[in-house]
């Protein structure tokens, strides 16, 4: 069979260092730290009382107030980043097949503060059962996919993809095969999450999850370095546009880059801790290379999932050892997680888009905070410390892992014809 090409056509994000793409970009190339004190709740009572938030972002200048009302945060970064991606891949619906066109959107949780706050309304009020009519759609997993296929008229496969912090990839993964056996021709994809509730901070606390550097929580992302002590909470949202190679050249679109490539595996090995040597992530980045079609020498540049988790970071570097061999030498490797936090479910999608960027700029972004080796790492490793590099990036893979030992990689490549 023969598979048909698929190739990335607009690009929009919602981050914790950046509301748009150029901003996004100018973040991570200059080294910005997301990282400050929460502002949503009171967090004075929390163990960790910083995450990565979103700034500066009126959701009125998007979305109506009234319907505001009706959609979770979660939902609305949803929504903020697809469209700035459609206005960049400039697609004129009135000239394409709307039934070949989906929507395929990953969240790790959903509505969490959704969930949170009826809840928390029934659980203090007089036990009548009052909740809002809104709940439910609010909440779910899936509902940010619906209202992106509504509001495009999209009609083709249109579903959510949860796999916590490997969901936007999977759902990238999954519209890429869609797209190259044939089935649609188009898809919104990528992920969204707002978990940086009461709920989220402390049930990631209570997991012993998230960094307790109150004191400096700028720094307090910092993979690889030897004091690290758990992820920054982050949220936002990534999106990008997906298309047949020939059905975006037909109509003349900015081709940034071809996917070519994924893998997903199973760790089966623990709930929320890696395997110690790093085993289902040495597999998923070789089925990728494998569907890919190319040798690991053919890599420039490794995102890496790197949450600045004691156990995580050891493990996917011996991975990348495992797979890459003495080309794992001459590799950039760099978590931009140390600039944007762990957006959870999104992480997958703003971590393509940040793969995506450094190919088309020829630079790496770096891997900021990072103060003492790690004397478990190998040191001659390029893990792009502290300021960006520049490097002639032809293609790059990135990892996001999740709890329940899912693992997804992707990669893409600079378009040839």
């Amino acid at each position: 069979m023969n598979l048909r090409r698929v190739v990335v056509t607009g690009l929009g994000a919602l981050t914790p260092i950046g509301n748009t793409i150029p901003e996004f970009w100018e973040g991570l190339s200059n080294g910005v730290s997301g990282a400050a004190p929460i502002t949503r709740f009171d967090a004075s009572n929390f163990k960790t009382q910083f995450a990565c938030e979103v700034k500066n972002l009126d959701i009125s200048q998007f979305i109506d107030r009234k319907e505001a009302r009706k959609i979770d945060p979660y939902t609305q970064y949803a929504m903020i980043a697809v469209e700035e991606a459609m206005k960049d891949a400039d697609i004129d619906l009135d000239s394409i097949d709307l039934a070949r066109a989906g929507v395929i959107w990953g969240s790790g949780i959903g509505g969490l503060k959704t969930f949170q706050d009826e809840v928390s309304d029934f659980a203090t009020g007089d036990g009548t059962p009052r909740f809002n009519p809104y709940f439910i759609p609010k909440m779910i997993a899936d509902i940010a996919a619906g209202f992106i296929s509504i509001k495009y008229g999209f009609q083709g496969p249109n579903f959510a993809t949860v796999s916590a912090c490997a969901s936007a990839t999977n759902a990238l993964i999954d519209a890429f095969n869609y797209i190259r056996l044939g089935k649609c021709d188009l898809f919104i994809s990528g992920g969204s999450e707002a978990a940086v509730t009461e709920a989220g901070v402390g049930g990631f606390n209570a997991l012993k999850a998230l960094s307790q550097r109150n004191d400096s929580p700028d720094t307090a992302s910092r993979p690889f370095d030897k004091d690290r002590d758990g992820f920054v909470l982050g949220e936002g949202a990534g999106a990008l546009i997906l298309e047949e190679y020939e059905h975006a050249k037909a109509r003349g679109a900015k081709i940034y880059a071809e996917l070519i490539g994924g893998g997903m595996t199973g760790d089966a090995y623990h709930i929320t801790a890696p395997h110690p040597e790093g085993r289902g992530a040495a597999n998923v980045m070789r089925f990728a290379l494998e569907d890919a079609g190319i040798r690991p020498e053919e890599i420039d540049y490794i995102n890496v999932h790197g949450t600045s988790t004691p156990l995580g970071d050891v493990s996917e570097v011996k991975a990348i050892q495992q797979v890459f061999g003495e080309h794992a030498y001459k590799l950039n490797i760099s978590s931009t997680k140390s600039m944007t936090g762990h957006l959870l479910g999104a992480a997958g999608a703003i971590e393509a888009i940040a793969s995506i960027l450094a190919m088309n700029h020829d630079l790496i972004p770096p891997t900021i905070n990072h103060f003492t080796d790690d004397e478990e790492l190998d040191t001659a490793l390029n893990l792009t410390f502290n300021k960006a590099q520049k490097k002639k990036v032809n293609a790059a893979l990135s990892n996001t892992f999740g709890f329940g030992g899912h693992n997804c990689s992707i990669i893409f490549r600079k378009i040839g014809e």
